[in-house]
C-alpha cells in the first residue's frame, strides 16, 4: 500500500507564516505538522512507501525535511514529487496531483491519500484495517456536531452499512452533521477510474470531487475519524492545534 500526501498548496491565508515555508512544515508542538500526519498513519503497517507531492517553490524544503526527518513514528521511506507548478494559475489541483504521482511513480497498488494539513488526535490504524477488509474506496468522515457548522463543508449521508448515499458540497440544508475530510482510500482496482476522471476533463481540484464522482458508480464506504480532527486553514486553528498537541505531550 502507498501513501500520498497532498502538499502543493501555497496557503496564502497563513501569510506571512507560509510565504517562505510550506504549511505542512509549520511547527506543531515542536515538530513539523506533516510529522504528526505520518505518526497518525504509522500504525497502518501495510504502507510501505509514501509520496509527498508539492510545488516547485517548496520541493527543496520537503526534500530537506525528508532527508532528516525522525523515522520513529513512520518507518517507511518518504519520497518527494515536484508537480512543477509555480502558482494558482498553473496548479494541477489536488486530484491532478494525485494522478501525477500515480503515473510518475508507476503506482499499481492500493493507495491512501491525505492532505498534509489535516491533523488527527488519534491514530488511524483502524482506518487501515477497514480499507484492507472492504477492498473498496473508503472516505474519512467527521461529525462536526451541528447542522450550521456542516454547511461549511462537504456533507455526507450514509446508509446502514456506512456507504455513501449522498455527498453535497456546502449545502444550505445539510442532511447530516457528517462531513467528508481529506482522507481517502483507493484500492488498486479503482486507479483506472482516476485516469478516466482526469481524461474526461472533470475538475482536478478539491479532492472530494473524485468521491462525488465515484459513489454513484460503486459502493464508497465511510469511516468515522475518532477523537479530534483539525483542518489547519487559519492562524486560529494552527494555534489551537499547537496548544492541544503541546498539552498532550506534557
Amino acid at each position: 500500500m502507498k501513501l500520498v500526501i497532498l502538499a502543493a498548496g501555497y496557503a496564502t491565508r497563513l501569510y506571512p507564516l507560509t510565504l517562505n515555508r510550506p504549511k505542512p512544515l509549520l511547527p506543531i508542538a515542536g515538530k513539523p505538522m506533516v510529522d504528526h500526519v505520518l505518526a497518525s498513519l504509522g500504525p497502518i503497517e501495510a504502507i510501505d512507501e509514501a509520496f509527498v507531492v508539492t510545488n516547485k517553490k517548496f520541493t527543496e524544503h520537503f526534500e530537506d525535511w525528508a532527508g532528516s526527518r525522525d523515522i520513529s513514528d513512520f518507518a517507511a521511506p518518504v519520497r518527494v514529487v515536484n508537480d512543477h507548478s509555480t502558482g494558482d494559475d498553473n496548479k494541477l489541483g489536488a486530484i491532478g496531483d494525485l494522478h501525477l504521482v500515480l503515473k510518475n511513480r508507476n503506482i499499481d497498488d492500493d493507495v491512501i491519500v491525505v492532505a498534509g494539513d489535516n491533523l488527527f488526535s488519534n491514530a488511524l490504524g483502524e482506518y487501515g484495517r477497514l480499507c484492507a477488509e472492504k477492498k473498496a474506496p473508503v472516505l474519512g468522515v467527521y461529525d462536526v456536531g451541528g447542522l450550521h457548522e456542516a454547511t461549511k463543508f462537504g456533507v455526507v449521508e450514509v446508509d446502514a452499512n456506512g456507504c455513501i448515499l449522498s455527498f453535497e458540497e456546502k449545502p444550505a440544508a445539510p442532511k447530516s452533521t457528517l462531513i467528508g475530510i481529506a482522507l481517502y482510500h483507493y484500492p488498486k482496482a479503482v486507479l483506472p477510474l482516476i485516469d478516466q476522471y482526469i481524461e474526461d476533463g472533470n475538475n482536478p481540484d478539491q479532492p472530494g470531487r473524485l468521491i462525488q464522482w465515484l459513489y454513484p458508480r460503486m459502493p464508497v464506504y465511510t469511516w468515522s475519524v475518532p477523537g479530534t480532527w483539525y483542518d489547519i486553514g487559519s492562524k486560529e486553528t494552527l494555534e489551537e492545534a499547537n496548544r492541544i498537541f503541546s498539552a498532550d505531550q506534557s
